[in-house]
């Protein structure tokens, strides 16, 4: 019963168009029928956006790929840094659990609850830990998806711009690309593009917390192998040099894997998730996003 109604939700769901839509049709179908921790929506989100987002690549012209990273990715480098060590520092000073800190700072740093799920076994954290961090970070993930496409419009940015901008300040790529979605086509691109360039930070990550814990990688710290899968789709679209109306049929199939990724990444919201936040990690995150939100925006105007 509850898997046909979940069918019907995510055909919904894709039939929208709305990342928003996606997101909270897929949180409202978790909590109401309060499904399991194994259920298969709470498994397949990630993959499914993955897929769109590679498939996404073969639409994506590979100079204008090479032009808008190197252009921004010194930005979103400077942010990363300092958005981590910053999260270190902030979680010190309001007496937060130093693994929790370092869960928080690097999902707010990074690319959300992935960059959590690769370093928690390094770091050994709890399983409620995790889950808190998590939990957190993808509520306010949810709200980003909704209010940044606003505050975009009433700041005037370019598509290019606020693909920059969702990039550098939203923490999930779901969420990135979910904003994205709703502002247009070309911020999409951008935003898909720069977030996994940002997403390869994790790699630095793992390498520096694995020596200053003292542990080999585990098998769980997996690496964001699928941003090389998206750079060779880029690659490959680009050599193949397809027309305007495959590239029209590609983004379709991208958006419907994207929009029943972003259904399944809602129904992941739970109620015992929600049960396990506090208020110190909570408190740290928002200081955090408090921050990146306006200094991204002003590294985005300083580049222009």
């Amino acid at each position: 019963m509850k898997f046909s109604i979940g069918i019907l939700l995510a055909i919904f769901a894709v039939w929208s168009g709305s990342a928003v839509a996606s997101i909270l049709v897929g949180i409202i179908y978790s909590l109401s029928l309060n499904l399991p921790d194994n259920f298969i929506t709470k498994s397949a989100g990630s993959k499914l956006l993955q897929i769109g987002i590679v498939i996404l690549g073969l639409s994506i012209s590979l100079t204008k790929a090479f032009s808008v990273t190197d252009f921004y990715m010194p930005y979103i480098s400077l942010l990363v840094i300092v958005t981590f060590f910053l999260g270190i520092y902030i979680g010190k000073l309001i007496g937060l659990d130093k693994k929790l800190t370092i869960l928080i700072a690097s999902g707010a740093a990074i690319c959300g609850g992935t960059a959590m799920v690769a370093i928690a076994p390094i770091i050994k954290a709890k399983p409620k830990d995790l889950l808190t961090a998590i939990t957190i970070i993808f509520l306010l993930n949810a709200v980003a998806i909704i209010i940044f496409p606003i505050i975009g419009l009433y700041l005037g940015l370019s598509q290019d711009q606020f693909g920059a901008w969702a990039a550098m300040a939203i923490h999930d790529t779901s969420s990135v690309v979910g904003a994205a979605m709703i502002y247009g086509e070309e911020a999409v691109e951008s935003a898909a593009t720069l977030k996994l360039g940002r997403t390869l930070w994790l790699i630095p990550l793992i390498l520096f917390l694995t020596y200053k814990h003292q542990a080999t990688p585990s098998n769980k710290s997996k690496l964001p192998f699928f941003v090389m899968f998206f750079i060779l789709a880029i690659a490959i679209g680009s050599f193949i040099d397809l027309n305007n109306q495959t590239i029209s049929f590609i983004k379709l199939i991208s958006q419907c894997f994207l929009l029943l990724g972003l259904f399944c990444i809602g129904s992941q919201i739970d109620k015992k998730a929600l049960s396990n936040i506090s208020i110190k990690p909570m408190q740290l995150a928002l200081i955090l996003w408090i921050i990146i939100i306006p200094s991204s925006y002003m590294l985005i105007q300083a580049a222009i």
